[in-house]
């Protein structure tokens, strides 16, 4: 619950996603249920009415509250912490200590609880202990990838000592690890080989919002001269939206091969992107061929992925990748680096081409815009996983 109150006054990217999908999931499921909190001084436990009064201002529904007596005294002017730790104060049915964790969970939580941690915000050790203080309890952990391990170049080096303590924590805590393909969980295995028995992992794809293709809300459109292609994601080195710039001058600079088409990037900025905003920023191509928007509602995104030529993916590693799998669910092309999660979850549904090819790229879109224009060669629409087989394999193992 912790990662999920921090959605306020912003929106929520793929992790956070997956967080509010469990959220949702736990609400409905017959099995009572408890959010813990972590805040500024120490924590507080949710009930169901609790976290269901959070998802509700989350989504809108219901008004977030004003920063309380705690909150102004503890957190500064704008920290992102203020409103969240007050409603979860105003909700909570116990408070405690960091050292008093134990201590609240025994009295509150029933024999053979399961704690449930779905992006590793508040895995910590002391959690771990007090979690397992409860006589019978277990804990879940879900791992989504380990690319911090597996490509070092593209993360911080906070990020890798992160993911190598939250694996040696799950070694020692976890009774069951989940991940969200094969591909995850074989590189979860292989990196925690050395540490001990391995807990059962389990693999349940991640689920696509039923309403995410929903397309009668015109309210969000974003009008960008067509035939364009759509990269989403967040701007960081992993995501290798250099290699789309290099590739849109180079076709802009081909006189025989006339105009590119538009290319429209839509993410956030990410960590250590220095170099590719100020290459992005200083395009000479920005605002005739190439578009950028950093913080999309549903609705616009819904509108720009719809009338995409196809949805661009040259990301050096994923660990699923929501962004194709929900094109190829709206039928949009779907133009990608040969990465093996994308195989194991979309088939051949996209057209796979090396990042280290840039003529096949071009061929590959040239022909895209050129099918786009006449309006011939549409794909067929891909079904994607489901959040309800999502949660039928996971609330079944844990």
């Amino acid at each position: 619950m912790t990662r999920v109150l921090a959605l306020e006054g912003r929106r929520p990217s793929g992790v956070d996603r997956v967080c509010l999908a469990y959220l949702r999931a736990v609400l409905v499921d017959d099995a009572p249920c408890f959010g813990l909190v972590r805040t500024g001084l120490g924590y507080v436990l949710l009930d169901q009415q609790g976290m269901t009064a959070c998802l509700e201002a989350i989504e809108g529904r219901r008004v977030w509250p004003e920063p309380d007596f705690i909150s102004r005294l503890r957190h500064r002017v704008g920290s992102p912490r203020r409103v969240p730790d007050t409603m979860a104060r105003q909700v909570a049915i116990a408070r405690a200590r960091p050292g008093k964790l134990g201590h609240m969970l025994r009295r509150h939580l029933p024999e053979g609880s399961v704690y449930l941690n779905v992006d590793q915000t508040t895995f910590t050790t002391r959690v771990a202990q007090a979690v397992k203080s409860i006589d019978g309890a277990k804990v879940t952990v879900f791992i989504h990838d380990t690319i911090p391990l597996d490509y070092p170049q593209y993360q911080t080096p906070q990020s890798v000592k992160k993911l190598s303590a939250i694996l040696k924590r799950c070694a020692k805590f976890a009774d069951l690890i989940l991940t969200n393909s094969r591909v995850s969980a074989n590189d979860i295995s292989r990196h925690m080989a050395s540490l001990g028995p391995l807990p059962p992992v389990e693999v349940a794809h991640l689920g696509v919002e039923d309403d995410f293709f929903g397309t009668e809300n015109n309210a969000g459109q974003i009008m960008v001269p067509a035939p364009y292609f759509l990269c989403v994601g967040t701007i960081e080195p992993r995501k290798n939206i250099r290699f789309l710039l290099d590739l849109w001058e180079g076709m802009a600079a081909s006189v025989l091969s006339g105009e590119p088409p538009r290319l429209v990037i839509a993410g956030r900025h990410g960590w250590e992107s220095e170099e590719v905003l100020i290459h992005l920023e200083s395009s000479p191509l920005r605002g005739k061929f190439l578009f950028e928007f950093n913080d999309l509602g549903d609705d616009e995104l819904r509108s720009l992925m719809s009338g995409a030529a196809g949805l661009l993916f040259p990301s050096h590693a994923e660990g699923f990748g929501l962004p194709p799998v929900e094109a190829a669910a709206m039928g949009v092309p779907v133009v990608a680096n040969d990465l093996p999660v994308l195989r194991e979850i979309l088939g051949d549904y996209p057209i796979y081409a090396s990042v280290s090819d840039v003529y096949l790229w071009e061929t590959i879109l040239r022909s895209l815009a050129a099918a786009a224009e006449t309006g011939v060669g549409a794909n067929q629409r891909f079904s994607p996983p489901t959040w309800e087989a999502h949660f039928n394999s996971v609330l079944r193992v844990t």
